[in-house]
């Protein structure tokens, strides 16, 4: 099994900074690629950031040159640094994972953290 834990979440004040942290543990082989979403409340989940093993990074428009992702693949945790923060940042944040299961596998799983809210005031 798969664990994932979130944390960094909080109340900041518009124009802020968070960092976020997410850790994986358990039983794979190796983690592919890391990501973060969010949902604002009655809004789809969308997309904010992802890294693969290799580094590249994929943001969300409303996010470049904001936000940035980053992972250490020794400690398979990825961050989230979020500055000059709006409140249309508010949301629940969700670390996603697709990881490999055993070293022969060519199949990618998917597996969600419980989220961490974060609150911006204006």
């Amino acid at each position: 099994q798969v664990q994932l834990v979130e944390s960094g979440g909080g109340l900041v004040q518009a124009g802020g900074s968070l960092r976020l942290s997410c850790a994986a543990s358990g039983s794979f082989f190796r983690i592919n690629v890391m990501g973060w979403y969010r949902q604002g409340s009655g809004e789809q989940r969308e997309l904010v950031a992802t890294i693969n093993r290799g580094g590249s990074t994929n943001y969300a428009d409303s996010v470049k040159g904001r936000f940035t992702i980053s992972r250490d693949n020794a400690k398979n945790t990825v961050y989230l640094q979020m500055n000059s923060l709006k409140p249309e940042d508010t949301a629940v944040y969700y670390c996603k994972i697709l990881y490999r299961k055993q070293a022969w596998s060519t199949v990618d799983y998917e597996y969600w953290g419980q989220g961490t809210q974060v609150t911006v005031s204006s």
